[in-house]
């Protein structure tokens, strides 16, 4: 039995706190995971770096600008699904499908920046350590990446119809997560990769 708040004009709401799904909980629990994944690529990364002499090694030409600007738009998505957060919270079902389209595009964006950098890069996987590095780092987040847009394709699918919401928040929720988790690990990719050297 739900125990209920007093009724002050209107219906008896529920006095206990929202407990967390366990859709939420497993998305958490993945994440953590998967950034235990990417920290092994980082120290890797962090390895080979220490024991070269030359790092990167010459003739490695990066896109920085474009990747700076790139990034700038993986960023605005991680305010525009926050603006998607703030929608779930209301049940304002045409503010969540503006905000997932909008972080939609945005990151289709930066995914084609990344697409265009390998088809146009002057290096390989097999040139080098630090290729091999690159490639394995920024074609690993660009996978994650494409997942994410998936997920937003499918959180977008969540808010079709007349069907109640708050059934189907949680999965959202994930959603929304997942594409945080995306976001942060590109930053401290790009300070790594484009930034530090």
């Amino acid at each position: 039995m739900l125990e209920r708040g007093p009724v002050v004009g209107g219906p008896a709401v529920d006095a206990r706190p929202r407990k967390p799904s366990v859709v939420t909980v497993g998305t958490v629990v993945w994440l953590a995971s998967e950034l235990m994944f990417f920290g092994g690529l980082f120290a890797a990364y962090f390895t080979l770096r220490a024991q070269a002499s030359v790092w990167p090694p010459r003739g490695i030409d990066l896109p920085t600008i474009e990747s700076a600007i790139a990034t700038v738009v993986l960023v605005a998505s991680s305010g525009t699904i926050h603006l998607a957060t703030k929608a779930v919270e209301r049940r304002d079902r045409l503010g969540i499908q503006r905000w997932l389209v909008i972080t939609l595009v945005l990151g289709t964006l930066f995914l084609a920046n990344q697409i265009h950098d390998f088809a146009t890069s002057d290096f390989g996987i097999s040139t080098n350590s630090y290729s091999s590095m690159y490639y394995l780092m920024t074609g690993f987040h660009g996978l994650h990446v494409f997942g994410g847009l998936v997920l937003l394709l499918i959180g977008l699918a969540l808010t079709t119809g007349s069907r109640p919401l708050p059934r189907k928040t949680p999965a959202i929720e994930s959603v929304i997560y997942y594409w945080h988790f995306v976001d942060l690990v590109w930053v401290a990719m790009f300070f790594t990769l484009f930034v530090l050297r």
